[in-house]
């Protein structure tokens, strides 16, 4: 699974996994049944109603329309997931940071055309392959990529963790934070680095400058994770 860094606005370097290729087929496969099974009862429905010809297919082109539209609907209103990437743990995301708008899934999904229908999938799974960062090329005019939520335990990722024997605390004002706190604070600060949320990674740190007081020119990721280092250090010293 290769590792993706996203450049956002703020100049702030956040590491994400790229979906990994397998999964983003199967999710394509999960996806691609549930499309041919509404078809399917669809057509089957105006079968049974015994409708006359010459409306059949203007009522059959409406009742396939969510059929059509099913990506960038579903992207559009799930935060850049569908039924399928739902089910695989993987999601669109933008490479600047920002949350992808409704023209950066209609990119994607008009794109399909040629990634996926007219190739069979071949464009974009060769693609995917060649730029080692996810994009197939809806991703890339449309400045997107897919990334993969699923995530290792880790030791780091509980209260406890394993600093180097000659590890030096940088600010020792973080001891005016409670256990429970600067759990919360390490709980937000992990959930928002998997989710690519740099608002609340820079929320994050200015909260904790305004309750400590604390004046740095480090970028908040690095601020927030030197804090939570820190804090650790000083209470297992204590």
């Amino acid at each position: 699974m290769n590792e993706i860094q996203i450049e956002t606005a703020q100049n702030i370097s956040i590491h994400q996994n790229a979906a990994h290729l397998g999964d983003r087929m199967l999710a394509y496969i999960i996806d691609s049944v549930i499309i041919w099974v509404y078809s399917i009862l669809m057509i089957l429905l105006l079968v049974y109603m015994d409708i006359d010809f010459k409306d059949m297919w203007s009522l059959y082109l409406l009742v396939m329309l969510p059929s059509f539209l099913y990506y960038v609907l579903l992207e559009t209103f799930m935060n850049g997931r569908t039924v399928g990437k739902t089910l695989l743990s993987i999601r669109v995301v933008k490479l600047d940071g920002s949350t992808p708008n409704f023209s950066s899934y209609f990119i994607r999904w008009i794109m399909r055309i040629v990634d996926v229908v007219l190739s069979s999938g071949g464009i974009a799974v060769l693609t995917i392959l060649l730029r080692g960062n996810g994009q197939r090329l809806g991703d890339i005019a449309a400045g997107t990529t897919v990334i993969s939520e699923k995530r290792k335990v880790k030791l780091q990722d509980t209260m406890v963790a394993n600093l180097t024997e000659n590890y030096k605390p940088t600010y020792p004002q973080v001891t005016v934070f409670s256990d429970s706190e600067m759990q919360t604070i390490k709980e937000l600060y992990r959930s928002a680095r998997v989710n690519g949320d740099h608002k609340v990674i820079i929320s994050l740190s200015e909260k904790i400058k305004e309750v400590t007081s604390i004046v740095t020119d480090k970028s908040p990721l690095e601020f927030v994770g030197v804090v939570i280092k820190d804090y650790i250090y000083y209470t297992q010293e204590l």
